[in-house]
């Protein structure tokens, strides 16, 4: 099998990972663990593996001096507050909700390149941004008829995307300077240090006699599979394939969504979250649009 074709496949599979993760979250959060600390461990485990990877590895593991404070905004917005707000906003607000939320990522990533990047503007991208924003606004105030969505959740998760886009800004530069996985590696490592304070309380006081099995299987499949594959296969899927590509699979993530969360959880798909799918999966073509 071609590298090429294995990249599809990783980038697929990284997808369906993230669409399985918002479903594992709400089983173990926060009826075993607190919201927050189930960042401790998806972090810090995370981390650890991709330490191990480097020992194997034996490439140089350190970096510049000028580029630490990048690194360390890097893991303030990749790890800290995207990681923290979306665990949060996905225990108030539905998976379908949130997957459809987190397309707004690209339109962002837009807007910000336009903003900062001086990127040229073209109407295309000015229409997909107004799609796009009509639909992220209709999915908020839209009634979930589950009562498992609310607003306070979905503004959560939108700024957990929001943030996640700023991240995509700032790693850019880096990513030309040093290998995507040692980029990764080292956000982590900062994002840790940075997200103890706010998780330890959480951790703490975890009881562990009374985790059930399949929650105790779920945190292991969200941490190896959900953080550590998805990371690794989303680089892989950058390396052949390239940004464009591998983010264009970021429309499957919704579908994914859907599917589980119909067939597992007590959820709907309502005419209200079609017609914001339609709107947001517009404006995110083309605002990518050549």
């Amino acid at each position: 099998m071609s590298a090429t074709r294995k990249a599809h496949i990783a980038v697929l599979l990284t997808n369906l990972f993230f669409a399985v993760n918002l479903g594992l979250v709400k089983h173990i959060s926060p009826s075993l663990i607190g919201v927050f600390g189930v960042n401790f461990f998806r972090v810090g485990i995370t981390l650890l593996l991709f330490w191990i990877l480097w020992v194997f590895s034996s490439r140089n593991a350190g970096i510049d001096k000028k580029d630490i404070p990048r690194f360390v905004g890097c893991a303030l917005t990749g790890v800290v507050i995207n990681q923290m707000l979306f665990i949060k906003g996905l225990t108030l607000t539905s998976t379908i909700h949130a997957a459809l939320l987190m397309l707004s990522t690209p339109m962002l990533i837009t807007l910000f390149a336009l903003l900062w990047l001086q990127e040229s503007f073209t109407w295309f991208k000015g229409i997909g941004l107004t799609l796009g924003m009509a639909g992220a606004i209709l999915l908020i105030l839209s009634k979930d008829g589950s009562g498992i969505s609310s607003i306070t959740g979905d503004v959560l998760i939108l700024i957990n995307a929001i943030s996640y886009a700023v991240y995509f800004i700032l790693a850019k530069p880096l990513m030309t300077r040093y290998p995507p996985l040692h980029v990764i590696r080292w956000v982590f490592t900062f994002g840790f240090i940075l997200i103890l304070p706010f998780c330890w309380s959480d951790v703490v006081r975890i009881n562990w006699e009374q985790a059930l099995f399949s929650q105790l299987v779920s945190l292991g499949v969200l941490i190896f599979f959900g953080t550590f594959l998805t990371y690794s296969f989303t680089t892989y899927g950058l390396k052949h394939l390239g940004a464009s590509i591998t983010g264009g699979y970021i429309y499957t993530q919704p579908v994914f969504a859907a599917i589980i969360a119909t067939l597992f959880l007590p959820e709907q798909f309502s005419v209200e979250k079609a017609v914001a799918a339609l709107l947001i999966f517009s404006g995110v073509y083309l605002v990518s649009k050549k």
